[in-house]
């Protein structure tokens, strides 16, 4: 450790040395590209919250347009006939007796009627279309990324817990602890990654948390090896021996002195979990393993979308996919930016 000499000219604060987080934070602010993400990242954060206490797209689940609605900028879907449902022509007689239909025409005549009024009340466009039942594309979407993004960014967080603190343990203390963590280690390894989900889902079954946890205890392999390895080597190193000798305590070893100068490495896997983990919803939505069916997400939106497409109906499958594709971008350049501002190389190179 480098010393610093004090002279009678300088005061306590020109000596006092810039912490570790506030020199990332000063990287992190001069990087453009970074701040742009970081604030697509919380609008996105803000359009959740508003969503989740019911201030937008707390109606998704009306039929707002007819079925498969085109979007405003297209124009309305050519007009079709209808077939109106009228009992057969001709002299006022029963037909009851040769035709078992005949109490039922003037019931459907009705019902047809009706139907035509209610659809010639809904709207023929929507902003960015309907889907097969006249609900608002975008309201889905809005809807759809409060799910999504709460099962990425909830599931990364669990699994980059465990995955951290399981890692620094292991590679901090080694022995039996470390041992005991390996073979643990090596027994979700063994079961290939979307076999171990499959395998949670069937035991904790459907919903957002239920999703959050199986992801979660998924996921935490990955990050458990390399953290591992990073505590391994920074143990060693003169400025944790340093901390030891200055009476400094395990923890504050392990959090305050090795976990920051590996934060980077915590930082770019959480990008890779957050990105991993909406793909697998998507999955387990598919496959009626993810949410609920009373409930709307990207994945769910990307299933009803195939049968859509095959009608050349395409807006439900483009909005989920540019909400998705602008959320994780910008959340993982945002992260990439981070990792620049904590990287210890990258700060020795000012």
């Amino acid at each position: 450790m480098s010393t610093v000499l004090l002279s009678p000219q300088l005061t306590p604060s020109m000596t006092r040395s810039t912490g570790v987080w506030s020199a990332a934070a000063t990287r992190f602010r001069s990087d453009h590209v970074g701040m742009t993400s970081l604030v697509i990242v919380v609008l996105f954060l803000l359009l959740v919250l508003a969503s989740g206490v019911g201030l937008v797209a707390a109606d998704w689940q009306v039929e707002r347009g007819v079925p498969d609605a085109p979007p405003s900028f297209v124009g309305p879907a050519a007009a079709t006939e209808s077939v109106a449902i009228a009992a057969p022509s001709g002299p006022n007689v029963d037909i009851s007796a040769v035709d078992p239909l005949a109490p039922r025409y003037k019931e459907w005549a009705e019902a047809a009627k009706k139907y035509q009024t209610t659809e010639s009340v809904k709207a023929q466009t929507l902003p960015f279309g309907g889907d097969r039942l006249g609900r608002d594309v975008l309201a889905k979407a809005i809807k759809g990324a409060q799910v999504s993004i709460l099962v990425g960014v909830s599931s990364a967080v669990l699994a980059t817990i465990i995955g951290t603190l399981l890692g620094a343990v292991a590679g901090f203390f080694g022995g039996k602890a470390g041992d005991l963590l390996e073979w643990v280690y090596n027994v979700f390894t063994a079961v290939p990654p979307i076999l171990l989900i499959f395998a949670f889902a069937a035991v904790f079954g459907r919903g957002v948390g239920s999703v959050v946890l199986i992801l979660g205890l998924a996921g935490w392999p990955g990050i458990y090896r390399l953290m591992r390895a990073e505590f391994l080597k920074h143990a060693v190193r003169d400025y944790v021996r340093s901390a030891e000798a200055i009476g400094a305590s395990t923890g504050s070893r392990m959090f305050r002195h090795i976990l920051p100068n590996v934060s980077h490495v915590v930082l770019v896997q959480l990008s890779v979990y957050v990105v991993g983990f909406i793909k697998y919803e998507v999955i387990l939505s598919y496959l009626g393993l993810g949410v609920g069916v009373d409930q709307v997400s990207w994945g769910t939106m990307l299933s009803e979308a195939q049968s859509e497409l095959i009608l050349g109906h395409w807006w439900q499958l483009a909005a989920a996919t540019i909400f998705m594709a602008l959320f994780v971008t910008a959340f993982s350049l945002m992260t990439d930016a981070l990792r620049d501002a904590l990287d210890p190389k990258l700060r020795g190179l000012e």
